[in-house]
């Protein structure tokens, strides 16, 4: 990523208030942590079907966006911004829960498939790549035989609350990292 390129900072969630605690929203709440660090501000409406808010972070212009569409959509909005900010997909930073890593655990990663996430399937099918930035925040894996989809759309248990702003802060650091010194670099501090 190019230092002064315009960095698009997706989170993924769900919109509305029942979802707002859910595991599957943590893409949202790491948004809400980074608009913190650029400033605060509102996310203001946009006509690509996502709430935005722009400013610099890590001395770059970004662009912080919550798609308005449910997660398994989120590949129009995201493509929208994309066409409107004339942003490559390699200028792209997706922030999702991730099953396969660990509660507390951040992973980044360049590519790859989606590991049956439909908001990244969405993602991939509406750019036509798999070639964007993922930041993977663990939420673990359900328990006992409950179904991944039912455990994504739970909220956050007791426990797991009195630990999130710390994975927040973790993951906005991560994605501050892969702004100001690339993948590699980041990866190192984080994995």
């Amino acid at each position: 990523m190019e230092s002064e390129e315009l960095a698009l900072v997706v989170g993924l969630g769900n919109p509305g208030p029942g979802y707002e605690g859910n595991r599957h929203n943590v893409g949202f709440l790491v948004l809400d942590e980074l608009a913190d660090r650029i400033g605060g501000g509102r996310f203001k409406s946009h006509k690509s079907g996502a709430d935005v808010l722009s400013g610099r972070l890590s001395g770059r212009p970004v662009v912080l966006a919550k798609p308005r569409s449910f997660m398994n959509l989120s590949g129009g909005p995201v493509a929208g911004l994309c066409r409107f900010y004339k942003a490559p997909p390699t200028s792209l930073v997706v922030i999702h829960d991730e099953l396969d890593v660990p509660f507390d655990a951040v992973r980044l990663k360049l590519g790859g498939g989606d590991n049956g996430h439909n908001g990244l399937r969405s993602i991939t099918q509406s750019l036509g790549t798999r070639d964007y930035y993922r930041v993977r925040v663990g939420i673990g894996r359900p328990p006992g035989r409950m179904d991944p989809a039912d455990f994504v759309l739970r909220d956050f248990s007791s426990t797991e609350r009195k630990e999130l702003a710390f994975v927040l802060d973790k993951a906005a650091d991560a994605a501050t990292a892969l702004l100001s010194n690339g993948l590699e670099a980041a990866q190192n501090s984080f994995h």
